[in-house]
């Protein structure tokens, strides 16, 4: 992800927030091996279920989207890892070979 789409993310997060959305951020924090995205990528989520931006090319949006709801209601932050050697990885379709963490927090 370029930073041309990254600021894209924060700008259209900032304008649902000004708009009155309820909005979670999810950070891609760390990469290892064969990782989609790589570490400053981007994906904004709001309660009535919009997307925008990616953490991974579609592998592990679905489940961010779900920790990123989860926040916004309980306001507590979040640190997701997903790789190979975690089961999950397989659920949500990283079969990629690599692992990445994902930081997710309710955008105040």
């Amino acid at each position: 992800m370029s930073m041309i789409e990254a600021d894209d993310v924060l700008a259209t997060a900032a304008a649902w927030r000004a708009a009155g959305e309820q909005v979670a951020l999810a950070t891609v924090t760390e990469t290892w091996g064969s990782s989609p995205r790589p570490a400053g990528s981007r994906m904004a989520v709001t309660a009535s279920g919009k997307m925008a931006g990616s953490v991974s090319g579609g592998c592990i949006e679905g489940a961010v989207a779900g920790a990123a709801m989860k926040t916004i209601e309980n306001g507590s932050p979040v640190l997701l890892e997903f790789g190979v050697t975690n089961e999950r990885a397989w659920e949500v379709g990283l079969a990629c070979g690599g692992r990445v963490k994902v930081f997710v927090e309710k955008l105040s």
